[in-house]
């Protein structure tokens, strides 16, 4: 059996039964148990090697944190001092959080797992004697594989049949033209490569890391480009961490300069950064994701990249075409004419002996055609296709009948009347004349007006028979007619649009069809059409990107377009600050899917089409797809809650610990205390991807605002350190406590203020009056002030070095509470009316 990689070399050179040989293989393929073996010798059919990492590996990998490690330390060190109950306390403390996060994570990694395995792409091969669909993965040196058009090659190996078989090659070569393969001619194709026509199988010879796609794919190892979302989280990532630095040091030099100890000092500064780090934040996001992803996919919304899901909530432009979207999907071929209009029966036998004899994808035109009437074509006989490309937009069949071969070419009608010098009317041909070309564009605006869809037909006689023809025999052609079709629009389609219009969400049309079928189609469904430009306006050589930005910002139909034009637009509309998603399902729709900030397809769409896509839709629809926008929206909102929440309060602690350290005797809470807080907080925001969202903070995209957040932080951080420097007050110069009693108090009070303040900071309306927080949320954040209470009342509080708390102290604290929270929401109120024009967007 094969042992090593066959080179490109050996792999055009070697006749096709040494392969067989070599590999171990036979026409008929590989039976299971074989493919099973294999598999264990060459691993699984992936460009990046993904080690399966056992669940002790994931959790020991928690310990990898600095702050975790230094703590571990500290602990130890406690214990070596003969402070045996803080080493307890600490490492304790540290466990349970661990513990917490590697439960939630691996629980939202598991529903994430479990709705990839749904879009897993798969392959045709032949397995145990016969045809079957295997995951592509699971593909091994071997396997005789069958393809067809817009299947995505997934091993490198060597033809063995090919029908009119062409391959994009783009993805090794940047050649953006299809090339033709041959079996006769020993021809090697390539993984990742995608098939644009025809059909063809072959012998699997190299997989995974070692085909061709592979070895580059290792040597250019990057991660995937940052969305929107991750971009906004690394800023405030960055933010957070520059804060904690500044102020973590100036707490430690305060206690050190006070002679508090520098160990202990050390310490309390050390428990003081992990209590005010937003450590839950990506479990948060991950539980919050995963929650969405299992929402949408009930929705028939499948998410194959989790980070997606808020960026989702972001978008503001959907570029779509209108297929599927804004009409039915449901194409009838209506009309058959010729270029005077008169209808003709020899116009819909040329189309259908084209669409008949195609290979590629059938087109839903071609379907039409086919579906319409059914044509007996014995005696006519397929010679050679010239395929269609997204550029020549058009395609060619020549066929032999009657002692006569013939080219038949169908396609935008644009791009056939450039090749056309002659025009039929009846049984005669003519030259053609500016004349007849005028009345025939006539027919053809008309048609389109009514918003029909229109194939022009073409042909001329061959002469010469000859094995591939190029694509320059298409010329000097005779016009023949028009074949005209009809798909509805949705009946329905109005209140979405009208849906996503109150959502912020516009929507552009990117097409490859005519710009009067589109408009007629926009004015039945009743879309307001603020501009229309054509592929014609937009010559990428020419113009400049500001330039080509201008024409297409306010377009809503951006009309015959190339495939290049479509991801220009995009990117454009990306550099000038739009969240933008693509819908598209065939081959030309990849370059946009992956250019887009969120790549929508759907499951029946092409497998390159599928492949590129952050979002798959069960069923093709901007119903569906504002589902899915509204649910990336509540995924946004719930994790800004738990920052913002950590913005108003975390950060007022640390204030509060600076003036702590300058006016009391001792620490208000020692590290141990600190961290209990800390771990009791986390436990009760692990309800937040829970909550309600309000209706009216769905109605508009969100953005990350990083100016925003540093305002919420400037503005509601004093509040809470505020109130803190009144309990101090209270407790210690007017209810004289001390040690652990007072470390008692302003444990109770820190966790209460900063857990019951998310009722305020989760809405911008009043608290359960007009906004009520889930049950869930509701119940873990009064069950850990509870918890706190009765940590602090009972012998158990002793453990961590608590006193009983004075009756007066316990109703002080309720009090100095309930004073905190009112005030928060009097400031929220101020500070929403406000706020900038700009933030009060709400951009995050």
């Amino acid at each position: 059996m094969l042992s090593k990689k066959i080179t490109t070399a050996d792999l055009r050179k070697l006749p096709l039964r040494e392969l067989f040989s070599l590999t171990a293989s036979t026409p008929q393929g590989l039976t299971t148990e074989e493919a099973r073996e294999r598999a264990k010798v060459f691993g699984f059919n992936e460009f990046k090697r993904v080690k399966k990492v056992s669940p002790v590996i994931l959790f020991l990998n928690y310990f990898k944190n600095p702050l975790i490690i230094i703590l571990i330390v500290a602990a130890f060190i406690s214990g070596l001092t003969g402070e045996i109950r803080s080493m307890a306390i600490i490492l304790s403390m540290i466990f349970l959080s661990i513990i917490l996060n590697f439960y939630q994570e691996r629980k939202s990694d598991r529903a994430a797992e479990k709705i990839a395995s749904r879009l897993a792409i798969k392959a045709l091969l032949w397995r145990d004697g016969r045809e079957q669909e295997i995951a592509v993965r699971d593909i091994v040196p071997g396997d005789i594989i069958v393809l067809a058009a817009g299947d995505i090659v997934p091993a490198d190996g060597r033809l063995i049949s090919a029908n009119d078989f062409f391959l994009n090659e783009a993805s090794l070569t940047g050649e953006s033209l299809p090339n033709e393969k041959f079996s006769e001619s020993n021809d090697v194709i390539f993984a990742g490569t995608n098939v644009v026509s025809g059909s063809a199988s072959y012998l699997a010879t190299n997989t995974g890391i070692t085909t061709e796609f592979g070895q580059i794919a290792q040597s250019l190892i990057r991660p995937e480009p940052q969305n929107a979302f991750e971009k906004g989280i690394n800023s405030f990532g960055f933010l957070i961490v520059r804060v904690i630095v500044l102020i973590v040091a100036v707490i430690f030099l305060i206690n050190a300069i006070m002679h508090k100890g520098l160990f202990n000092s050390f310490l309390f500064a050390l428990a003081v950064a992990v209590g005010v780090t937003p450590e839950l934040l990506p479990m948060i996001m991950s539980i919050n994701m995963a929650k969405g992803a299992a929402k949408m996919a009930k929705g028939g919304v499948l998410v194959k990249r989790l980070n997606s899901i808020p960026t989702f909530g972001s978008m503001d432009i959907l570029a779509t075409d209108k297929t599927g979207t804004l009409t039915e999907d449901r194409i009838t071929l209506i009309q058959h004419v010729d270029i005077f209009g008169r209808e003709s029966e020899e116009i819909f036998l040329s189309a259908y002996v084209n669409g008949y004899f195609e290979t590629g994808i059938k087109s839903i035109l071609d379907e039409a055609i086919l579906a319409h009437k059914k044509l007996d074509l014995r005696g006519y006989e397929k010679i050679e296709e010239l395929p269609y490309d997204f550029n020549r937009k058009r395609s060619s069949i020549v066929y032999g009948y009657g002692g006569r071969m013939i080219l038949i070419t169908k396609g935008a009608p644009e791009e056939i009347f450039k090749i056309c010098a002659n025009y039929q009317d009846g049984n005669q041909v003519h030259l053609m004349t500016s004349e007849v070309l005028s009345q025939a564009k006539k027919i053809y605006d008309a048609l389109s007006s009514q918003g029909l869809r229109v194939l022009a037909i073409a042909e001329k006689e061959i002469f010469e028979r000859k094995k591939q023809y190029p694509l320059s025999e298409e010329n000097t052609l005779t016009l023949k007619g028009f074949m005209a079709f009809y798909d509805p629009p949705k009946v329905d389609v109005k209140a979405t649009l009208e849906f996503m219009k109150e959502h912020g969400v516009a929507i552009k049309i990117l097409t490859g069809d005519s710009p009067l079928v589109t408009k007629k189609i926009c004015a039945d469904i009743g879309l307001e059409v603020k501009g229309i430009i054509t592929g014609e306006d937009l010559d990428l050589n020419r113009l400049t990107d500001e330039e080509i930005y201008k024409r297409v910002k306010d377009a809503t139909i951006c009309a015959r377009l190339s495939p290049s034009q479509k991801e220009k637009i995009i990117i454009e509309l990306k550099r000038n600050g739009s969240i933008v998603g693509y819908l598209g399902d065939g081959i030309n729709d990849a370059p946009s899917l992956k250019a887009a900030d969120v790549g929508i397809s759907v499951d029946n769409a092409v497998d390159i089409a599928r492949e590129t896509a952050d979002i798959i839709l069960m069923k093709k629809g901007l119903e569906e797809l504002m589902n899915g926008v509204i649910e990336g929206r509540k995924t946004f909102g719930n994790t800004m809650k738990y920052l913002l929440m950590g913005l108003s309060s975390n950060f007022g602690n640390m204030f509060s610990m600076i003036g702590a350290s300058l006016f009391l005797p001792f620490f208000p809470m020692t590290a141990g205390q600190i961290l209990l807080n800390n771990f009791i907080y986390d436990a009760s925001q692990l309800s937040i991807p829970s909550d309600n969202v309000d209706p009216e903070y769905l109605k508009k995209p969100k953005h990350w605002n990083i100016k925003f957040i540093k305002k919420y932080m400037m503005v509601f951080g004093p509040i809470s350190s505020l109130f803190d420097f009144l309990t101090f007050y209270v407790l210690y110069s007017l209810l004289h406590l001390s040690g652990g009693a007072f470390q008692a108090g302003w444990f109770v009070e820190s966790l209460a203020t900063q857990t019951l303040v998310i009722y305020v900071i989760r809405t911008q309306k009043l608290p359960f009056i007009e906004s009520s927080p889930s049950r869930y949320l509701l119940a873990t954040t009064l069950g850990a002030v509870g918890l706190a209470i009765i940590i602090t009342l009972n012998r158990f509080g002793s453990f961590f070095g608590f006193e009983p708390l004075p009756f007066a102290a316990l109703i002080s604290i309720i009090g100095m509470v309930i004073l905190y929270l009112v005030m928060v929401e009097l400031v929220k109120q101020r500070f929403y009316k406000h706020i900038s024009k700009e933030e009060a967007k709400i951009k995050i």
